[in-house]
């Protein structure tokens, strides 16, 4: 099966949620070998500019009318866009880790994970 095929079948039968879970992965995985790598500087935007632009589309969707999520955890996701936005401004200024970052997605993707949030 070519890799074109691939795309098209799993964008066919992947879930919203398992789409957020397997970006939540690769984003939070780019941010994990940028910290093993040691990178800082100009080298380490790469995967912070593309951790900002998930929170960013995740926070967006959540602050649309009509997003079926309850509004505390609506509220919730928001604000810890804004957070991470704000903290990778730190990050990108050498004031701070990409660690805290990770952790958060990390804590994401486990609530993707579980079975008793609404798809």
């Amino acid at each position: 099966m070519s890799l074109n095929a691939y795309h098209r079948t799993r964008t066919i039968t992947e879930t919203p949620r398992g789409a957020e879970h397997r970006l939540m992965q690769q984003v939070t995985g780019d941010l994990m070998r940028a910290r093993d790598a040691r990178l800082s500087g100009i080298s380490l935007m790469p995967a912070l500019s593309r951790n900002r632009e998930v929170w960013s589309a995740l926070s967006n969707a959540c602050a649309a009318r009509g997003n079926a999520l309850p509004d505390p955890l609506r509220a919730s996701i928001v604000s810890l866009g804004l957070w991470v936005d704000r903290y990778s401004s730190d990050v990108a200024a050498g004031r701070d880790g990409v660690d805290a970052l990770i952790d958060v997605n990390r804590a994401i993707i486990e609530g993707l994970q579980g079975n008793n949030a609404p798809a």
